[in-house]
């Protein structure tokens, strides 16, 4: 089973065989990191790693004694771990009802980058989620919860066929469905719990697949 579902991961997103790897534009991570840390509010930065590189992240963290456990927020394409919509409300709702959260800054092209230029950083995005999912249990966290928002869900899903990562849970909001990566054969064979979430006037590669994705969903 475990063969067959890396197969169709293999067969739905075959990143970096079919063309050259890019790396993040570090530039732009470093322009964004520099404005959030003039203005950041709420939670400290922290610093995490991969092999490759370090990148920022966001950490809010709760009182241990009634903490529920460490969410891990994914942002969008070309977002930020501060980003307004959707990520920056989830940081200030979430720790006033004891989840601490860990918001993630994902590998990121020119601004005017699409989609599918993008693909070619999942793996790049695979290395962080790892990263900031070691951070978590580092952290002694009761549970860890992914929420993934647009490219950020997609980016999960792809980054969790990998069955070594260890979490206990998805909330994938407005995940999309590409003509070159498919998380539908991921949702079919994962066991974990998850929530997918997507708005009446979402995108078309979100709306278009959303009875098949609950169709596949272990309830």
């Amino acid at each position: 089973m475990v063969i067959k579902r890396l197969a169709q991961v293999s067969l739905t997103l075959y990143l970096c065989s079919t063309q050259v790897c890019m790396a993040s534009d570090e530039k732009r991570e470093a322009s964004i990191a520099t404005d959030i840390q003039k203005t950041l509010k709420q939670g400290k930065t922290v610093w995490l790693k991969t092999p490759e590189k370090t990148f920022l992240s966001l950490y809010t963290n709760v009182p241990k004694s009634n903490r529920k456990g460490i969410i891990l927020l994914l942002h969008d394409m070309g977002g930020n771990p501060e980003q307004e919509q959707v990520i920056q409300a989830l940081r200030q709702f979430l720790p006033i009802h004891q989840w601490a959260t860990l918001s993630v800054q994902m590998p990121l092209r020119e601004a005017s980058a699409s989609m599918t230029e993008y693909e070619d950083l999942f793996p790049d995005a695979k290395q962080r989620l790892i990263s900031a999912v070691n951070f978590a249990r580092t952290e002694n966290a009761e549970n860890v919860i992914i929420i993934g928002y647009g490219l950020g869900a997609l980016m999960t899903t792809y980054a969790l066929s990998d069955t070594s990562i260890n979490v206990d849970g998805l909330i994938l909001i407005s995940l999309p469905v590409t003509v070159n990566i498919n998380p539908l054969p991921f949702i079919g064979a994962s066991h974990l719990p998850i929530l997918d979430i997507y708005a009446e006037l979402d995108i078309p590669e979100v709306i278009s697949h959303s009875d098949e994705r609950l169709s596949l969903i272990h309830i």
